[in-house]
């Protein structure tokens, strides 16, 4: 009788195991996966979002940063809920650690004991999409990075408390998560 009860549990474990609820968006397949939900507040198909993310930690050496998939996900989410892809506007603002998560594969492999930059082409992916990305320029000062050092398309900021204040005016809302 005793061995009956964990052969029970196991079969009522796996009876009601259920498939991840996460799947790749319309947008981006490689990453920002989203899970539907039927959602009590209504997104008004007309809605335009203009959010900033905040990114100071960096990734562990050749993954992808999570705040970059936060952005791909964000974006995955809305489309997928009818909201035109034109409607959505994102920045990402990075500084401190997560500052060598947007520099090139030089760069990048003599920081992380040449270990490639997972985040490369998520970021390349979010920037053809029209994702502006801004480093911090005081961070990039501390780290000895250059303009030249960073993958195509990312911008230098004076710092990332001026790219936030900016942005803010221009109606961006923070991201906090």
């Amino acid at each position: 009788m005793r061995g009956l009860i964990p052969v029970a549990l196991m079969m009522m474990t796996a009876g009601t195991a259920q498939a991840e609820p996460f799947r790749p968006g319309p947008v981006f397949s490689d990453f920002g996966k989203i899970a539907p939900v039927e959602s009590d507040l209504l997104i008004p198909k007309d809605t335009v979002f203009k959010v900033a993310f905040d990114v100071a930690k960096g990734a562990d050496a050749g993954e992808i940063n999570r705040t970059f998939d936060s952005a791909g996900r964000f974006i995955n989410m809305h489309v997928a809920a009818g909201v035109p892809l034109e409607n959505i506007h994102l920045a990402i603002i990075v500084h401190g650690t997560a500052g060598w998560d947007v520099t090139n594969d030089k760069v990048y492999r003599a920081h992380n004991g040449d270990k490639p930059n997972g985040s490369a082409a998520v970021v390349a992916a979010l920037l053809e999409r029209g994702v502006a990305v801004y480093l911090c320029g005081q961070s990039a000062a501390r780290m000895g990075v250059t303009k030249a050092d960073l993958l195509p398309g990312v911008k230098l900021s004076l710092s990332a408390m001026t790219a936030h204040a900016l942005l803010q005016q221009q109606g961006y809302t923070l991201n906090p998560f």
